[in-house]
């Protein structure tokens, strides 16, 4: 995932730091889920997920290669 361009994207809606700041992977078929949620402090605000991609290939363990000590995303 952190050379995919749908990625990416997603990261820059949730405004934190590229796991790559040139990803060099065009997705095929990515599934981006936008959830819209109501915020504590009042309003709403947009999540947006990558649920699937036909690009996609697991490598165990590469997420705590690419970002040691943060918590798995769910």
């Amino acid at each position: 995932m952190d050379r995919c361009q749908a990625y990416h994207s997603v990261e820059r809606q949730h405004g934190v730091a590229h796991l790559n700041p040139s990803p060099d992977l065009r997705p095929e078929e990515p599934i981006i889920h936008i959830n819209l949620v109501d915020l504590p402090e009042g309003g709403s605000g947009v999540e947006w997920d990558v649920q699937s991609c036909n690009s996609f290939q697991e490598e165990k363990g590469r997420w705590l290669r690419l970002r040691p000590g943060e918590e798995l995303p769910k």
